[in-house]
């Protein structure tokens, strides 16, 4: 298993960590959380920019990245569900497209094909990463407040509709990306 490959299996290890301590109570767990998150989301960059310049590129790397992109997703997003954050409609179609677009996946390669993540993917993972990072550092202010300070009630009906908003944005441009990968590949699935 090549050094690119090594980083992808790492984000899936990371995404367990992430999730013990964003479970965990108490400030210093947040911000635990947080890092690891970041650790788990420059990995996916760093392992695609390895696997371009050393010519590591494998169908194993092609296959494993975006899931282990779904797998850091996903769990975040459930467990973002789980803390009354965001609404469970929104990973509902979260979760659908990616079962979607990773079933077919699988299929092609099962039949031999293997289907590459499209742009309009990579960049609903970026912008489903970014919203994370928010929602996490919004999890993390509000410990910061709640432990040296008064939470106003008013600062959270402003972050949960910021939330809202971003989320609205990112289920968009999930079915978006869900929709246009299934158009791109309509010739390949007629075929399968």
């Amino acid at each position: 298993m090549n050094l690119a490959n090594r980083l992808t299996m790492s984000r899936i290890l990371l995404t367990f960590v992430f999730m013990f301590f964003l479970f965990c109570n108490g400030l210093w767990a947040k911000a635990i959380s947080l890092v690891v998150f970041i650790l788990a989301a420059l990995s996916d960059y760093f392992d695609g920019m390895i696997a371009q310049r050393r010519n590591m590129v494998t169908d194993f790397g092609r296959l494993m990245d975006p899931i282990a992109d779904k797998i850091l997703v996903l769990a975040a997003f459930a467990a973002f569900v789980q803390l009354q954050l965001i609404d469970a409609w929104m990973f509902v179609i979260i979760v659908s497209r990616e079962i979607l677009i990773t079933s077919m996946r699988l299929f092609a390669l099962n039949k031999g094909k293997v289907l590459s993540a499209a742009r309009a993917g990579k960049h609903k993972t970026v912008l489903q990463m970014v919203v994370i990072f928010i929602i996490l550092g919004f999890i993390l202010l509000k410990e910061i407040v709640l432990k040296y300070y008064t939470w106003n009630p008013a600062w959270e009906k402003v972050f949960r509709q910021g939330i809202f908003f971003l989320m609205l944005v990112t289920v968009g441009l999930t079915l978006y990306s869900g929709l246009s990968y299934l158009w791109g590949n309509r010739k390949v699935i007629t075929r399968l």
